[in-house]
C-alpha cells in the first residue's frame, strides 16, 4: 500500500503487461512485462525509489509482479483485464498480438516524483496529472500502436503519433529504430521542449537528436557487444530508464546514451527481467 504523501526518485505510468512468450516449438511461456516493468524495475536497481503506476487485474499483476515487490512500489487501479501481449521473435523481427487490454489508464493520477517516465505499451497513459514532477521521459511505443479488438489476430501495427497524446513538455524521449517512421511528430514536438530523443537500433548505434540549443544536432554512440544475445525484451526499456536517469543527474545526453547502452547489453545477456543490471556496473 502506497502511503498518501509518499515522494518518489521515479514513477512509471503504464501497463504492466501478462506477456505470453512463444517459442519456436509452439509453447508459451508467461511473465511479466512492459515498459513500466522493465523501465521500473532498472530505475530500482539504479538505487531510486521507484513506483510503478498501472491498470489491470490487482491480484493478477500482484502476482506477476511478486518475485520484484521488495524492489519497488506498486500501485493497481482496479480494471476488468489485464493487458495480455503475445510475443514471439526477438528485435526487429518481434511479432505481438494483443490478448487483452485493461483500457486508458483512468485518474485522477496524482505524483510527487523526481522523474516520471510515461510508458505507454498500448495507447493507455494520460497526457495530464497533478502534483510533482521534475524531470518527464517519455517513450512513446504504445501510442503509436493499433491493433482491431475482439478480433481473432489482434496483431499490432503502427500508425502516425497523434501529438495529441504527448504530455505539453517534456525533459527527453526514447524512441527505436523501428518506430521512427511513425514518430515524427515527436521530433517537433522535442524541438519545442529543447529535449533529446535517443533512437535505438539493438547491436547498431544509438542516434541521439540533441536539443535545438545545441550547435551538433545529431550524434551516434556505438553500443557494447555483449557476446551473447539471450534474450532481448525489455532492452530498450532498461535504456531509457538509465538514459533518464543519467540526465536527472545532469550527465550530457551523449554520456546518458552511452550509459544507456550499457544497462541494455547487460539486460540482453541474460534472461529474463533477472538479467537487468545494477548501479555499480551500469553508472560509475
Amino acid at each position: 500500500m502506497i502511503q498518501p504523501g509518499a515522494r518518489f526518485d521515479y514513477v512509471t505510468v503504464g501497463h504492466v503487461t501478462r506477456d505470453a512468450l512463444e517459442d519456436e516449438a509452439g509453447g508459451v511461456q508467461f511473465r511479466a512485462g512492459g515498459s513500466a516493468f522493465y523501465s521500473a524495475l532498472q530505475a530500482a536497481r539504479l538505487g531510486l525509489r521507484t513506483l510503478i503506476l498501472t491498470q489491470g487485474v490487482p491480484d493478477e499483476i500482484e502476482g506477476l509482479l511478486e518475485p520484484y515487490l521488495d524492489e519497488l512500489d506498486l500501485h493497481v487501479i482496479a480494471a476488468e483485464r489485464t493487458t495480455t501481449l503475445s510475443t514471439r521473435g526477438m528485435g526487429a523481427a518481434r511479432a505481438q498480438r494483443v490478448l487483452a487490454w485493461a483500457g486508458p489508464i483512468s485518474g485522477p493520477i496524482e505524483l510527487d516524483t523526481a522523474i516520471l517516465h510515461l510508458a505507454p505499451v498500448a495507447r493507455e497513459t494520460p497526457v495530464r496529472w497533478d502534483g510533482r514532477a521534475a524531470f518527464v521521459g517519455v517513450t512513446p511505443q504504445g501510442l503509436i500502436r493499433q491493433w482491431e479488438p475482439g478480433e481473432p489476430s489482434g496483431e499490432i501495427s503502427h500508425v502516425p503519433l497523434d501529438p495529441a497524446l504527448l504530455p505539453t513538455s517534456f525533459g527527453a524521449a526514447v524512441i527505436s529504430e523501428q518506430e521512427r517512421k511513425s514518430c515524427q511528430a515527436l521530433f517537433s514536438a522535442a524541438d519545442r521542449c529543447d529535449a533529446p530523443v535517443a533512437v535505438t537500433a539493438g547491436s547498431g548505434p544509438t542516434t541521439v537528436r540533441l536539443p535545438a540549443s545545441v550547435d551538433e544536432s545529431i550524434s551516434q554512440i556505438a553500443p557494447p557487444q555483449p557476446a551473447v544475445v539471450r534474450d532481448d525484451l525489455g532492452a530498450g526499456d532498461v535504456f531509457a530508464a538509465t538514459f533518464f536517469v543519467a540526465l536527472a543527474e545532469g550527465h550530457t545526453p551523449l554520456q546518458a546514451a552511452a550509459l544507456g547502452n550499457s544497462a541494455a547489453a547487460i539486460r540482453v545477456s541474460g534472461t529474463g527481467p533477472e538479467a537487468i543490471g545494477r548501479r555499480a556496473a551500469i553508472i560509475p
